[in-house]
This record gives C-alpha cells, sequence and structure tokens, in this order.
C-alpha cells in the first residue's frame, strides 16, 4: 500500500512539473521519491507518515537557528497582526537594513528582493549599467541560481565563453559570459587580459559550496579583488549561502576582502522567502529611483519576511 507521501506526490505530478516546485526536491538523482513533510521543529523534520527525520541540511540554508525556532515565530505572528503586504514602506525594511549594512564590511546601501536569484540577477544588471560592459565571469562550479547569464557551465578550454546549461538560454547571450575554473589564477589572467575593457563584473561564490566546499587558495581573493580595481570591473561575493554562516559578515569578514556588491539570502528570511543585495553607495546609487538601472518586486521587504530576518539576524549577532 502506498504511503501518504507516496499519494501526495502522485497527485503532484498531475499537476505540477515534475511533481516539485524545486527540483532537488524530487530526490529523482538519488532513485527515490520526495517525502512530504508537515512539520518541523528544531533540527527534526516530521513526514505526514509519522517519521521524524534530522534535517542536517537546515531547509538548504535559512534554517541555521532551527526550524520553527520561537523567537522567530513569535516575530512573525506579532507581524501578522499588522498585515501580510503593505505596497509602502515600512518601518521593518528600514531596521532589517541596518542590520545587514552593520553586519556586512563591505555593504553601505542595501536593496532587498525576493530569493537569491534575485539577488546575484541584479547584481549583474546593476555591474553592467555602472560600467557600461557587457561581459561577465564566473567560475565553473559556482551556482548563483537561475538566471540566464549564470547558469552557464565551462567548455573544454580553460579560458571559454560561456555553453548554455540549460534548454531556453539562447548561445548568443551565453556568449557574454566568461567561465573560468575557479582557483585558477594563469586563466583569470588571460580573460582580463583578452577582454578586460569589456568585463563588466567577476562573480563567485567565495567559498564554492554547490560541488561540496572548495576553499580559495592562498592569495586567490586577493588577486582577484586586485584585478578587478585595475580593469574597473565590479567584483560581486554571491553569499547566498556563506553569508552570517562562516562569520556575522560572511567570507568577506573572514578573508579581509571587500567586494563592490554582495547577494545575501536564505539565512536573512528567517525561513521565508527573501533575498538582498548591497555594496559600494556609488553603484547601488545607479539604482532606480535615483539612477538608470531598473529593479522592483512587488513584495520586496515583505514584513512578514522582514520581521522574520530581523530576528534571525538579531540572534547571530546576540551569539556569535
Amino acid at each position: 500500500m502506498a504511503t501518504t507521501s507516496e499519494q501526495l506526490f502522485q497527485r503532484a505530478l498531475q499537476l505540477i512539473p515534475g511533481g516539485v516546485n524545486s527540483p532537488v526536491r524530487a530526490f529523482r538523482s538519488v532513485g527515490g521519491t520526495p517525502f512530504f513533510t508537515e512539520r518541523a521543529d528544531g533540527a527534526t523534520l516530521t513526514t505526514v507518515d509519522g517519521r521524524s527525520l534530522i534535517d542536517y541540511v537546515c531547509t538548504w540554508g535559512p534554517a541555521i537557528h532551527g526550524h520553527n525556532n520561537p523567537v522567530i515565530r513569535e516575530a512573525v505572528q506579532a507581524a501578522l497582526e499588522r498585515g501580510t503586504s503593505f505596497g509602502t514602506p515600512g518601518p521593518a525594511e528600514v531596521e532589517m537594513a541596518e542590520l545587514i549594512v552593520s553586519m556586512v564590511p563591505s555593504i553601505e546601501k542595501v536593496r532587498m528582493c525576493n530569493s537569491g536569484t534575485e539577488a546575484t540577477m541584479s547584481c549583474i544588471r546593476l555591474a553592467r549599467g555602472f560600467t557600461g560592459r557587457s561581459k561577465i565571469v564566473k567560475f565553473s562550479g559556482c551556482y548563483h541560481g537561475h538566471v540566464d547569464s549564470l547558469l552557464i557551465k565551462a567548455g573544454s578550454g580553460a579560458l571559454t565563453l560561456g555553453n548554455p546549461d540549460s534548454a531556453g538560454i539562447p548561445e548568443a547571450f551565453a556568449r557574454e559570459t566568461i567561465v573560468l575554473p575557479f582557483n585558477d589564477t594563469a586563466a583569470l589572467e588571460a580573460a582580463f587580459a583578452e577582454y578586460g575593457s569589456e568585463i563588466a563584473g567577476v562573480i563567485l561564490e567565495p567559498y564554492p559550496a554547490n560541488v561540496g566546499l572548495i576553499l580559495p587558495r592562498p592569495g586567490f581573493l586577493q588577486h582577484l579583488r586586485d584585478l578587478c580595481s585595475k580593469h574597473g570591473a565590479v567584483l560581486i561575493f554571491d553569499e547566498v549561502m556563506t553569508g552570517f554562516r562562516v562569520a556575522p559578515g560572511g567570507v568577506q569578514e573572514r578573508e579581509g576582502i571587500t567586494p563592490d556588491l554582495t547577494a545575501l539570502g536564505k539565512i536573512i528570511g528567517g525561513g521565508l522567502p527573501v533575498g538582498a543585495f548591497g555594496g559600494r553607495a556609488e553603484i547601488m546609487d545607479h539604482l532606480a529611483p535615483l539612477g538608470p538601472v531598473y529593479q522592483a518586486g512587488t513584495l520586496s521587504g515583505n514584513p512578514l519576511a522582514m520581521a522574520a530576518g530581523i530576528a534571525a539576524l538579531r540572534l547571530l549577532r546576540e551569539t556569535a
């Protein structure tokens, strides 16, 4: 007899592509079908079939304080009493911005959005708008969400213009992305030697965490910082996974490297959908309504997500 999870999955398959709303949840790569979760507390997931499972991935990152943390839950409940969405600025957005700016060394101004993918996408657009250039450098194995210009894999050479890693990405568009091996300073120097005047920005996970975990070789991040400064390219740290985790201020605090822009997500929502990006005021002021780079979102700075995020960041700051 089929379990409740199996029955739910069969129903989902008729309505949702692949039966899931994010591919990793399908368990296809490990030859299984997903279990469905009814509730979560602390480190434990309870399935609809009554099984208790330890969650070693913290809901893929956000639940650094454990599931259903009482401090975060109470903050969301209090915010819920005041409304779920305003469509105007709210005081929690200002408090959230103050927390992020105070904790992340490189961020002078910050803009909220709704996911890590939105954050990296916005960083790329902002880098292009700020520099007036089009090419982006990324590193093989670094995942930055399902953004067209970043869902690109390396070809056979050390220095290669990108090839699409998904259907639906035009090759002409992918050619604006240069993919390099991580930790390869020679390839990095070759890319800047050939395309330096065309490179708008370089984006990377400073500790690539989607291919296991790779640490940068001594001096690699500083060399990258120096090359970006020399050629006028924007250095973007994707700290969606590492931010507030390896240190309160992320990898940039731990390594002492200052990027121009930083993408954030996961932890800063306390379990609710959220993203943010920030950096040098000179660059951030190119965003609308001040500048020509457009970025917007109906639910950006949502009061429930802000309440959860403020509670989560306060907890981190108190225990750091």
